[in-house]
């Protein structure tokens, strides 16, 4: 008898329906084609041992099980629970009428139980794309996949709750979730806030600009300085989520099986820290089997980069390519897959091996030239795409030991998203560009021109300062969002002078 059940391959951040067709017929043998890797091969036992706990028999003629499109690879435990239900249904042992309702997925423990598995929302949302009325899956998925709406989540906790609710002997009830609860009631529950930090005014105002800007940025400063601290609070006054952007983001960490089982929608911008050892293949992703990287793990939020010359210089080098297209292909020998990589790189650093250069206090003991020689382990490519280039000084103890409360992060946030709703304005007829920090030169000459008191002090500071050339677009960006912040229309020359203090590494002299 052939049956025909359907489960999904996950490819990139994207799903394709897989039909797994099986017959049984006369004979003893087991065959399962259409390129499965060994996981999938070895659900034969997991299944045997699942069926027979429950009292179910797992036939003994000649089972043959096709997965296509063979020309996909089908990867992981998650193909468990559709061919173990077609086995049944092939023998006979389950009603097959309803079965091409419904696309199902899930790994079988050995007594039966299901296992969460991955990439469910990128797959519900290919079920209801197809025109499939349920998705059967794990209990401890179906939050995540009940955000898509006109598609029925069905969470079952073993293979005996499935097979009865096909046969009609048992009844599901479809997981539902309130998709705009969900999402505006938990967007304001930040961990840290800025009205923990004392002190530090120019680096929250320099955070305040990146964030408003979307601006990368790189803090320099001595050990115990606030660098990691400040960073930490960056995400709290990032502007919210739209849904789109959850939905998008919720999908790259379902697929790489970040999304804990409670949870539906990712409703805070995500903010990586990955350690200084990490390789190039977890920085853009990629591997045997291909997953998001750091980089995409980080899409529409905040990768923060701790130490920045102690990272291997190929993997900071792998970054200059995503930082302007924001996207990232893993190129193999049979498939290709793409991931979005939208972030806004934020990055710390020592000012020297000691740690103490440009200190008010102590003294740096570095060898002559080591300075220089640190600052070398970034190269001058990536250094270009960091817009705000800011030293930290440590604070002084008067103001560590105040205890007048701060500014909030909810304040700043406000002003951030004033200025945000502006450049949506401004960029709404260029596709792509949705702040500041992603215009082009065409751009520039259209939105950041400065007024004449602007551009005498600009060309003053490129020639004392012996600016580089590429910090003279970075500072008309920058300036164009301190414009905003200032809700001028105008680049003034108070938004120039401003962005310049944001250009230390460019200084002729710095660190040497």
């Amino acid at each position: 008898m052939l049956i025909k059940t359907y489960a999904a391959a996950v490819q990139g951040i994207s799903a394709t329906v897989v039909t797994i067709e099986v017959n049984c017929s006369k004979g003893i043998k087991f065959f399962l084609v259409g390129l499965p890797d060994v996981a999938v091969k070895e659900s034969h036992e997991r299944i045997i041992s699942a069926l027979q706990v429950h009292n179910y028999k797992f036939p003994g003629n000649r089972v043959v099980i096709n997965m296509a499109p063979a020309d996909i690879r089908k990867e992981g435990a998650a193909y468990d629970l559709p061919l173990a239900i077609g086995i049944l249904a092939a023998s006979g042992q389950v009603d097959s009428s309803h079965l091409d309702g419904f696309l199902m997925m899930g790994e079988l423990s050995l007594d039966g139980s299901l296992q969460p598995v991955k990439g469910v929302l990128p797959i519900a949302l290919k079920a209801k794309e197809s025109g499939f009325k349920g998705f059967i899956l794990p209990k401890q998925n179906a939050r995540e996949a009940a955000v898509v709406d006109g598609l029925n989540i069905y969470g079952a906790e073993n293979i005996k709750e499935v097979v009865e609710f096909i046969d009609g002997k048992y009844t599901l009830e479809p997981t539902r979730v309130n998709i705009k609860e969900e999402f505006y009631t938990r967007q304001q529950d930040f961990e840290y806030d800025f009205s923990d930090v004392k002190g530090q005014e120019n680096v929250k105002r320099a955070l305040e600009v990146a964030a408003a800007g979307g601006h990368n940025l790189l803090m320099v400063g001595a050990p115990g300085s606030g660098k990691s601290m400040l960073a930490k609070r960056l995400p709290s006054i990032l502007p919210p989520f739209t849904l789109q952007e959850s939905l998008e983001t919720t999908k790259i960490h379902s697929v790489a099986g970040k999304i804990n089982g409670g949870t539906s929608l990712m409703v805070q911008r995500p903010f990586r820290a990955p350690h200084h050892t990490i390789s190039n293949v977890a920085m853009v992703g990629g591997g045997s089997f291909p997953q998001p990287g750091e980089i995409s793990l980080a899409h529409n939020g905040v990768l923060y980069l701790d130490e920045l010359p102690e990272f291997n210089r190929n993997v900071l080098e792998v970054m200059r390519q995503p930082l302007e297209d924001r996207k990232i292909c893993i190129s193999r020998a049979r498939f290709a897959v793409e991931y979005p990589a939208g972030f806004m790189l934020v990055a710390s650093m020592n000012p020297c091996p000691c740690g103490y250069y440009n200190h008010p206090d102590r003294p740096c003991v570095c060898q002559p030239g080591a300075v220089q020689k640190y600052m070398n382990r970034i190269s001058g490519p990536l250094l270009d795409r960091i817009d705000i280039q800011i030293e930290i000084i440590p604070v002084p103890f008067e103001k560590i030991s105040n205890p007048l409360p701060t500014e909030s992060s909810s304040v700043v946030r406000n002003r951030v998203i004033e200025a945000r709703a502006l450049q949506e304005k401004r960029f709404k007829d260029f596709p792509g560009i949705y702040c500041n920090a992603q215009m082009e030169a065409k751009h520039l000459h259209q939105f950041a021109i400065p007024d004449a008191a602007g551009l005498a002090l600009l060309k003053t500071a490129m020639a004392r300062l012996n600016l580089s050339a590429r910090a003279y677009d970075r500072i008309l960006k920058v300036s164009r969002t301190i414009a905003d912040l200032d809700r001028s229309s105008d680049i003034k020359a108070c938004h120039l002078a401003e962005a310049i203090t944001y250009r230390n590494l460019d200084r002729e002299g710095w660190g040497s």
